[in-house]
């Protein structure tokens, strides 16, 4: 979300949401510096550096700004300072869009969408796709900034954004974030005189999540309405992913074409047609057995067969997990060449640290290992390239942010959702327009789930409102290039359908 850590923190959630800070009049850029004290006095003035990509349509020139945005509270005392990386390109005008990107985590900085797919610069893993020491930067022809102006945001607590006072955890909440993030669009908007610009916002993980409810507060308390939303690989219903793994019927329905999908993926044999009869498999003979009585005798055995055959899991093996098999195949699958898969994409097999284990246990050989790649090119990048220099460690996944995160409503029963949320913003938007993206093999947010909750929602007029796409690949599908030349055309589509 990047999800690391994001099961565990959610089953630890305690306590109630603490109000969030309150944005009075900002300081004008030139005395912020002055403002700054304990650990924001690292930070450095705003950087504005010039340059240009070469896209497959054209060339671009453009601005990039890599500073701090800052966040007040109603006595005028600086709480936080929000780091952000924006890319304005050159001669456009008041009604070219402009995206505000975020992934998720909790905890997570931006740096993944940043340069994993929509920025000028992209992380190039090699000829494997995977390989974190073999990574190098290079011109990204895909970038979005073709189509839109981009800002890309980290949250407080990730990336080298940071609260005034190192314990204040006031901003780690559903309900705070959303409203520090809107505030941080509301001035960075004012600030560049964009106001007028069509407005889109993009977030991966529980970024999608982020999304959606920072649109609400955009509209609510800032009278900002965004044009429309990307969710890449979203959380939507944290009850079908949570609370699904080995207890609920339709969770484990939901996941399970995720798993055939990488096992057809893995034998080179994916095709439409296979993915199709596993997802109507899923939500027709799967789950009514899993939801009945166990299996006996025949009916048992032809059962357990048929689901060892779509995921190469031994038929004994799928009956010790009663049918519900994720957790099961990412660490069972490659046991004989003492390997595990990983929960972003279950395609990939890595060495198994623990291979006495019945469960899974240790690093994800994908999140991990983009990650450490991730955050060693971005520093590089804004010191050498964008001119934003700092002795300040860039947090791309701050596990504190996701251990103390409060959910809304302090509930600890009541799972995360933005199915109400979407709902109620269609309902009183009808030029939005909302955009969910997954991987097939992504099996930490599964791409069915969000396929059953579009297909569960009225009718709200075009169909094309809300659209769903699917690439090969897990949760950071993006990364392989074929994935992201098809994700950026239709994003590119996206936004020229609502303009």
């Amino acid at each position: 979300m990047k999800t690391a850590h994001f099961l565990l923190a959610f089953a630890l959630i305690t306590g109630v949401a603490t109000p969030a800070p309150a944005q009075d009049k900002p300081a004008k850029p030139e005395s912020e510096a002055r403002q700054r004290s304990g650990v924001l006095a690292l930070l450095p003035a705003d950087s504005v550096t010039e340059h240009a990509v070469d896209t497959r349509a054209r060339r671009i020139a453009y601005t990039a700004t890599a500073g701090t945005l800052p966040i007040f509270d109603q006595s005028g005392e600086r709480k936080a300072s929000v780091f952000y990386t924006a890319y304005v390109a050159s001669g456009g005008d008041a009604n070219r869009p402009v995206t505000f990107l975020f992934n998720g985590g909790p905890g997570a900085a931006s740096v993944y969408l940043h340069l994993g797919v929509a920025g000028p610069k992209v992380l190039d893993f090699g000829p494997s796709g995977r390989d974190g020491a073999a990574a190098r930067l290079r011109d990204n022809a895909e970038t979005w900034l073709e189509f839109s102006d981009l800002v890309f945001i980290d949250p407080v607590g990730t990336g080298w954004s940071r609260p005034a006072k190192a314990d204040d955890t006031s901003f780690y909440g559903v309900r705070q974030d959303a409203q520090v993030l809107a505030k941080v669009i509301a001035l960075y908007l004012a600030r560049t005189g964009r106001t007028g610009s069509p407005k889109y916002l993009a977030g991966e993980s529980y970024g999608g999540f982020r999304a959606q409810k920072v649109a609400h507060v955009l509209q609510q308390d800032q009278g900002i309405v965004v044009s429309g939303i990307v969710m890449v690989s979203p959380l939507i219903e944290g009850g079908y992913v949570f609370g699904g793994g080995d207890r609920y019927s339709l969770g484990c329905a939901l996941q399970l074409p995720s798993v055939v999908a990488a096992e057809l993926e893995r034998n080179g044999a994916f095709t439409p047609q296979a993915i199709a009869e596993a997802e109507r498999f899923a939500l027709t003979d799967y789950i009514a057995t899993l939801a009945g009585r166990p299996p006996q005798g025949d009916a048992a055995q032809a059962f357990y067969d048929r689901l060892g055959r779509m995921t190469g899991l031994p038929a004994d093996l799928v009956a010790r997990s009663r049918g519900c098999v994720r957790n099961a195949y990412l660490k069972h699958r490659r046991e004989a060449q003492r390997e595990l898969l990983s929960i972003y994409d279950a395609t990939f097999a890595s060495p198994d640290p623990y291979p006495e284990q019945e469960n899974r246990r240790g690093s994800d050989p994908v999140l991990d290992g983009f990650t450490r790649a991730l955050g060693g090119a971005f520093v590089g990048y804004a010191r050498d390239h964008l001119g934003f220099k700092t002795d300040m460690t860039y947090a791309v996944l701050n596990g504190e942010v996701n251990g103390k995160w409060e959910w809304e409503h302090g509930s600890r029963g009541s799972p995360p959702s933005v199915t109400e949320d979407i709902r109620e913003f269609l309902s009183l938007n009808p030029s939005f327009r909302l955009l969910v993206v997954h991987g097939y093999a992504d099996l930490v947010t599964p791409y069915a789930v969000s396929r059953y909750v579009i297909d569960h929602m009225p009718d709200f007029g075009d169909p094309d409102r809300v659209q769903l796409k699917i690439y090969p690949g897990g949760h950071m599908f993006y990364f392989a290039e074929r994935a992201r030349i098809a994700f950026t055309d239709d994003v590119k589509a996206f936004y020229q359908a609502i303009q």
